[in-house]
């Protein structure tokens, strides 16, 4: 049964990105089309799945990130404009039936991001 996951881990303090605020949206060929927008879990989640069974669709799909705004609201004193603001990750659902999860390790100066299981 097809899904879409995802979980943030803050590398700059070691813990998950509790708060942090992301947007998923399709890729259509007129634009993307958003989707969700949500904060993440004390987990650094969705609190389930961003899309589930019934929502999973082949296509090109844009995960947005809001990393400064984040690190800002735990208090690190961010240059303007912040080095690292949003992380926007682009991605294909080729199988709708498959589970797709996009991890996200960040800090204010680096990011990291693979398919995980």
């Amino acid at each position: 049964m097809g899904q879409l996951s995802t979980h943030v881990l803050d590398t700059a303090h070691g813990c998950p990105a509790a708060g942090l605020a992301l947007t998923l949206q399709r890729l259509d060929a007129d634009g993307p089309v958003t989707l969700r927008r949500l904060a993440l879990d004390a987990d650094g989640r969705a609190g389930g799945p961003l899309l589930d069974a019934a929502a999973m669709a082949a296509g090109r799909y844009r995960l947005l990130f809001e990393v400064a705004p984040y690190f800002r609201a735990r208090g690190l004193a961010l240059p303007e404009p912040p080095f690292i603001d949003t992380v926007q990750i682009d991605f294909g659902i080729a199988d709708a039936a498959a589970h797709y999860h996009v991890p996200l390790l960040v800090s204010p100066w680096s990011y990291s991001t693979y398919r995980g299981s």
